[in-house]
């Protein structure tokens, strides 16, 4: 007791011991001590030292503190301070504060220093289990020192710690029940545990997923107050991110749980915007990541369609857009919302109807997108606002032929209206602006409108602009080449560049409209023949580019630039090996690859912002066709396409016989149902014959059998006249009858007869085209056909089969999971009581250590007393007493 007091306090008598022999002796102790108060404090002592001497402590003491972990189970106190002390040494975060002065190789010391405990404590897989069976313990000193030890070793090696927390039994589930602990701060840390966990591993963030958390996050989230929550929110949001980010089974997961509607009230941000924490603002941003994550373009067709339908259909698009309209929000969160609408709308006709018909509450109201486009072209906004409006204009115009026309409508002279702005002015406005990037912007969005859609590549050969007074106007394609031709400012006529290849592609009206124009061609030329610098290069690769449009779809209407001369004129100006150069340049520019990644235009700087991402499609769909029609010569080309009209004559001949086949297959299939029909009557009528023959042989025999009593009743007539006259009346009555039914009976045997030889006249000649089926071979194509079929409906019935199967599991995975949650409920209940069992029992066991305490006291007391009595006895001794007689008198 003495040597740990000397430790603590520092008042040992002597020379101090250094640290590492002060750590020693405590592992000493540790180790060898029998009494659990002893290893207690020499552990206490470690926890202290830790932080210090955090090599010396790690290297002696990890293993001794992990057999306290695995030896000392049932108290809890000594695994708080073992686990206490194993975080000082494997996390980095502290030594991270110490250190903030000292120099980065001291860090980077530290760092590699948590990285080497890291590695030994997890050499032993058995080790992580330990960590995780110890998250069970409901006792804070326990539990709280766990979270945040398994914290850091996923930080330090969170690739190896994942592998074992996933093959460890019920090891997520135990991570999960953090965040169901009453304490908060255990929960908290629990969120960022479980985002360490997630990253990068989509095995485990589908269990995860599928252990309910996305229900408790949005809950916690509701809790803390949405997007004016703390950074509590923040945590749930980064793991909410980290479960759905390029996960799409999480991400179906979440949009078939309905979850996509519990986002909404996230984005109720009241008229009131002023003031907006910092947190809020980041909150709200992260919140409009999630958004996105869900409807990102790198997402499955399907699923970005399914996920813009809820969110169209739950409020999410218009609380989004009520957001974009709004005034006071933040720069950062309104062009973060404008990214949001963008992808939120994009290939998507209902939002995109939607958000044509949004306005901005202005007076008199404006449509959104003018509002949007004037701060585009406006340069003093700032540069990231002008990029998410120009990626929301391109994501309304993606495979939107409806809202291309309209913005091109806006241009036409028919539709211009001088009182109002429209987006074609605006456009305009901005594609001769003096600011390049405006130009740049201007002909990007322009170009978007033409994406794809011949009628308006037309349609926009009509504009006409009035470039001064006096002056007749100017095509919109002409003004665009006087701009380029005028050499202004590289940005500008990469713009330009790209808008007029957009638009003369697979146009031949454009293209020869273009090449009308006597000026254009040599100004082509002229710029790719020329030896510029690395900035023009790619100038002249566009030219280059533009030029081989004009070759590959030119209709050679005129005579002076037809596909021939055109290539000659390259030929004796260019080169043909030097013009492909200029055009490869263009693949090979940095800033092309990175367009070429996603469709949101994300620039560092302005004058990095050259390429589009639709166009660097288009690019690589043209450059190599372009180069083939370059070198080819006109007899190559003849034959090409004399080679395009014999396979198009070959494919129409093919379309014939296929049109002829289903016409065969229909009648064949016309001619078997009526095969069937006639046979079903024919066998009717056969039936109907026999029973009418049958009753014809009845009536016959009744027949023959009344003439014979007629007979005999004849020859023995009797005297009396009166009767015999009245049967004979009767008899002849009978008769009578008889014969009328039967001559109906004749008839209308006769008449099935009749009906009986036109069905089988029908029938032969039925069997009759059927055998000539046969011997044409059609017959069997059909049948094989048919076959086909016929393995097509087996197919379909196994899977309908086995989606009732599926269906029928599901109703047993519902009566399972009801019973789960009636499961739960009770061992709530039970939790319950045994917390207030536990609160019980830690009385008692203090109870029972202070009586320990006091007995212990006692103990010493009798023990002092009894060394007393042993003086006396010697005192007595020595002056002669006899001790008994003495001790016998006292009245002790």
């Amino acid at each position: 007791m003495n040597f740990f007091r000397g430790v603590i306090s520092g008042q040992a008598a002597g020379p101090q011991p250094s640290g590492a022999e002060t750590i020693q002796k405590l592992c000493d102790r540790v180790a060898s001590s029998t009494l659990l108060e002893d290893r207690r404090d020499a552990v206490r002592a470690l926890k202290s030292l830790s932080k210090k001497y955090r090599m010396e402590v790690g290297t002696q003491a990890m293993d001794h503190l992990i057999n306290i972990l695995q030896t000392d189970r049932s108290d809890s106190e000594i695994l708080g301070y073992a686990l206490d002390t194993l975080y000082n040494v494997i996390c980095n975060d502290e030594e991270e504060e110490q250190d903030e002065s000292e120099d980065e190789n001291a860090q980077k010391q530290a760092d590699d220093l948590g990285l080497q405990f890291t590695d030994t404590f997890v050499q032993d897989p058995e080790h992580v289990t330990l960590l995780l069976t110890l998250l069970e313990e409901f006792d804070f000193h326990v539990r709280w020192p766990g979270v945040k030890l398994l914290t850091a070793l996923l930080k330090n090696q969170g690739p190896q710690i994942q592998g074992i927390i996933l093959v460890s039994p019920m090891g997520v589930s135990r991570l999960m029940d953090l965040l169901a602990d009453s304490r908060e701060v255990i929960r908290n840390d629990g969120l960022l545990l479980l985002q360490q966990l997630t990253k990068s591993n989509a095995a485990i963030q589908k269990i995860v997923a599928f252990e309910n958390a996305f229900e408790r996050l949005l809950d916690i989230i509701t809790e803390e107050g949405s997007s004016d929550g703390g950074i509590v929110v923040e945590d749930c949001l980064l793991l909410l991110l980290n479960l759905l980010k390029n996960n799409s089974s999480n991400q179906n997961f979440f949009k078939e749980g309905s979850y996509i509607q519990r986002m909404k009230p996230w984005f109720e941000v009241g008229d009131d915007n002023s003031g907006w924490s910092a947190q809020k603002v980041t909150n709200l941003h992260l919140m409009l990541q999630l958004v996105r994550v869900m409807v990102s373009p790198v997402n499955s067709p399907g699923a970005t369609a399914s996920c813009q339908k809820s969110m169209f259909q739950c409020g999410l698009l218009q609380q989004l857009c009520t957001i974009l309209m709004a005034t006071g929000v933040p720069a950062d969160i309104l062009t973060e919302t404008i990214n949001t609408v963008s992808e939120v709308i994009r290939g998507s006709q209902v939002n995109q109807d939607y958000f044509a018909s949004v306005n901005a509450p202005s007076n008199p109201p404006r449509p959104a997108i003018v509002v949007l486009l004037m701060s585009m072209v406006n340069e003093r906004q700032p540069f990231v606002l002008r990029c998410a409006v120009l990626y929301c204009f391109q994501c309304f115009l993606y495979k939107n032929q409806k809202g291309q026309g309209e913005i091109v409508a806006t241009l036409l002279p028919s539709t211009i209206d001088a009182n109002s702005i429209s987006a074609g002015q605006l456009l305009c406005g901005g594609l001769f602006s003096a600011d390049s990037l405006s130009n740049w912007c201007a002909a990007v969005a322009l170009a978007h409108a033409l994406q794809d859609n011949l009628t308006q590549k037309e349609q926009l050969l009509r504009v006409q602009l009035a470039t001064s007074l006096g002056k007749p106007p100017v095509s919109l394609l002409q003004q665009c080449t006087n701009i380029l031709s005028q050499g202004s400012k590289v940005q500008t006529r990469v713009g330009l560049l790209m808008l007029l290849c957009t638009w003369i592609s697979n146009c031949p009206i454009a293209v020869t409209h273009f090449l009308h124009n006597q000026e254009n061609v040599p100004f082509l030329t002229a710029q790719i023949s020329e030896n510029l610098g690395e900035d023009e290069r790619l100038v002249q690769g566009l030219c280059a580019l533009l030029l081989g449009i004009c070759i590959y779809y030119n209709d050679n209407s005129l005579e002076n630039y037809t596909k021939e001369k055109l290539k000659q004129l390259i030929e004796k100006r260019i080169g043909k090996e030097n013009f492909v150069e200029k055009l490869c340049f263009i693949t090979k520019h940095e800033l092309y690859s990175r367009a070429a990644q996603k469709p949101q235009p994300v620039f560092p700087s302005p004058e990095q912002m050259l390429f589009d991402h639709e166009f660097t499609k288009l690019v690589k769909e043209l450059e190599g066709v372009i180069t083939k029609a370059v070198h080819k010569s006109s007899e190559e080309e003849k034959k090409e396409e004399e080679v395009k009209k014999t396979l198009e004559q070959h494919d129409n001949i093919v379309t014939q016989y296929k049109e002829l086949i289903r016409e065969q297959d229909a009648q064949l299939q016309e001619l078997k149902e009526q095969v069937a029909c006639m046979t079903s009557q024919n066998e009717q009528l056969q039936a109907t014959i026999t029973q009418q023959q049958s009753q014809i042989l009845q009536h016959k025999d009744q027949y023959n059998i009344l003439k014979l009593k007629l007979a005999k009743e004849n020859q023995g007539q009797s005297n009396s006249q009166g009767d015999g006259s009245q049967v004979n009346g009767l008899q002849t009555e009978e008769l009578t009858q008889l014969r009328e039914e039967v001559e109906e009976l004749r008839k209308q045997h006769s008449l099935l007869q009749t009906q009986l030889g036109d069905k089988d006249a029908l029938i032969s000649s039925l069997v009759i085209n059927l055998e000539a089926l046969i011997r044409s071979g059609e017959l069997e194509a059909l049948r094989s056909q048919v076959q086909s079929q016929s393995t097509e409906i087996g197919q379909l019935k196994m899977e309908r089969q086995d989606l009732l199967r599926r269906a029928e599991v599901g109703a047993e995975v519902k009566n399972l999971s009801e019973s789960r949650a009636e499961l739960e409920k009770r061992l709530d209940s039970t939790t319950s009581t045994v917390a207030i069992l536990q609160t019980e029992k830690e009385k008692l066991q203090t109870d029972v250590q202070e009586s320990k305490k006091e007995q212990d006291d006692l103990l010493m007391l009798l023990a002092d007393q009894d060394q007393k009595i042993t003086n006396l006895k010697k005192r007595l001794k020595e002056l002669g007493e006899t001790v008994g007689k003495l001790f016998l008198k006292s009245p002790v």
